[in-house]
């Protein structure tokens, strides 16, 4: 039975979480707006404009490893929380000196950083529970609603700004951005959520950056995902950081038609989290993103040739198809591709590129807009998104859709250690094999395949050894930091994980083989 695109906001948490995230994300828009406008007035400087912009993103360059870190290790509600309360602390005081009269370029620019700061804490987490709170079958249907959610207050929020700063003042902006965060804290207040156990004690929060960066550093599944989201961000951007010179310059219209075409841009990311769980049933996934991307392409070039306003506002619509859509697809990819211990760190890694991406990619199109000008920019970029889709033939996200990341539940436990000795100190782990010599270049493949597992999961040393005397005899060797870190690779073996394994188990030509031995370090 075909399920339908709305089918996670029957589940009432969801619904809250979501409705409460879109009004909390309008009310944050609607605050940058009233940010960058108010800096226009307290510096004439075109510097400290530019620089709300900076204070806004930089923080999610700075944590986005230690935020996903935190999501992982910690209790992810108590994290939200905890956000919140920062983000309503500082909002709050932005709005109160603000209305005193007190407030100078500086203070303004550190309440903005501030604000952020919590934003870069809460991603990851909101990232991580959005899914969650649903069953898996939705979780596809729930990160498009939770991106168009994003484009639809990134729509309204704007405009909404827009409208209260030609009413009244930037104070009220940033009023209404306070209460928004009331809203987030009274669903999160109410919600109760169970922690994922393990036997083991939780990581520390230094450890579990390196094992992030670790992770982020050899799953190469990951990276195929990564490496298409900076690739699409770094080219969408010109159309987003562009915008409101098509308005000004190409169109000779004011801040209202602008809030128009960002609001058919949010209205087509809305029709496109409808459309796209019938569109995955229907079309393949690769087809379907590198239709998407040379989609938005065409939106970009049609923005940099179209006068006719009308006209450019159905081309928005769909390019808001198109971004939601490929954004997703991103998305759900990058949630698949990694176990459930790593999500948050590695989600933290996607938003990096995607935030990273984004602000990287206005100051490019900046640059090349203030050489070559507004519409040959806009035709580079939408160039640019043509051939994206033939440069990468290379990392499709075909090839990691059936990756398999469940816990293998048929890995063995390691043995128990004496009571003498320490779970903190270095462990070494060696392996003993034996394979026929015909399958030794098979056999050598395969263990450089479960190199990469190993560092993946935690391993700080590997090497594969050969005796010379004996033909086919290896062995081989592995440190890991601790003994309770070992005990963690046990937990994070997956069933792709254990297929590998098997597959070499199966090489052996002898009948206890392979055969492993522990040692830990003496103390």
């Amino acid at each position: 039975m075909m399920q339908s695109p709305w089918a996670p906001l029957r589940e009432p948490l969801f619904r809250s979480l979501w409705t409460s995230n879109v009004v909390s994300s309008i009310g944050g828009w609607m605050q940058a707006v009233g940010a960058a406008w108010l800096m226009t007035s307290l510096s004439p400087s075109p510097l400290m404009v530019t620089m709300v912009q900076a204070a806004s993103s930089l923080p999610m360059v700075f944590l986005a490893m230690p935020a996903g870190a935190l999501a992982d290790i910690a209790n992810r509600r108590t994290l939200l929380l905890a956000s919140q309360f920062w983000m309503l602390a500082s909002a709050a005081t932005l709005t109160s000196f603000v209305f005193a009269g007190a407030l100078s370029p500086a203070l303004l620019l550190a309440l903005t950083f501030s604000l952020a700061v919590g934003t870069a804490l809460m991603g990851p987490a909101f990232q991580s529970v959005i899914t969650e709170v649903v069953p898996a079958s939705e979780s596809s249907a729930a990160v498009s609603l939770n991106s168009a959610g994003f484009n639809l207050a990134r729509a309204v929020g704007p405009a909404l700004g827009g409208v209260i700063l030609a009413k009244t003042s930037a104070g009220f902006t940033f009023l209404l951005n306070t209460f928004s965060f009331l809203l987030v804290i009274v669903v999160l207040l109410r919600w109760h959520r169970q922690q994922r156990k393990s036997v083991l004690p939780a990581e520390r929060f230094f450890g579990a950056i390196r094992a992030g960066l670790r992770y982020v550093r050899y799953a190469a599944d990951l990276h195929v995902v990564l490496l298409r989201t900076g690739c699409f961000v770094i080219l969408g951007s010109a159309l987003w950081a562009l915008l409101p010179l098509v308005v000004r310059n190409q169109l000779h219209l004011g801040p209202s038609a602008y809030g128009m075409m960002l609001g058919a841009l949010g209205t087509g990311a809305l029709a496109g989290a409808m459309l796209l769980p019938t569109l995955r049933r229907k079309v393949p996934l690769e087809i379907l993103l590198d239709c998407n991307i040379t989609l938005f392409g065409a939106v970009t070039v049609g923005t940099a040739v179209l006068r006719n306003f009308a006209l450019l506002l159905v081309v928005l619509l769909c390019g808001g198809v198109a971004w939601i859509t490929v954004l997703s697809l991103l998305n759900v990819a990058a949630r698949r591709v990694v176990p459930a211990w790593i999500e948050a760190r590695s989600l933290a890694t996607y938003l990096l590129f995607f935030q990273g991406g984004t602000a990287v990619g206005s100051l490019i199109w900046g640059a090349v807009t203030a050489r070559i000008g507004l519409q040959s920019s806009l035709i580079c970029a939408g160039a640019g998104l043509f051939l994206n889709t033939l440069l990468v033939r290379g990392w499709s996200l075909s090839s990691v859709s059936n990756v398999d990341v469940t816990p293998a539940a048929t890995w063995p436990q390691p043995p128990t250690l004496d009571p003498g000795s320490s779970e903190t100190a270095p462990a070494l782990v060696t392996i003993q094999y034996q394979v026929d010599a015909a399958r030794s270049k098979e056999f050598t493949a395969r263990m450089h395949e479960l190199e990469v597992v190993r560092r993946r999961d935690g391993a700080i040393y590997w090497d594969l050894f050969v005796d010379p005397l004996r033909r086919g005899f290896y062995m081989e060797q592995f440190l890991v930091e601790s003994w309770l870190e070992h005990l963690r690779q046990h937990e994070r073996v997956t069933a792709d994980d254990d297929h590998l394994q098997e597959t070499i188990r199966l090489m052996q030509a002898g009948p206890d083989l392979p055969k492993v031995t522990h040692y830990v370090a003496h103390e």
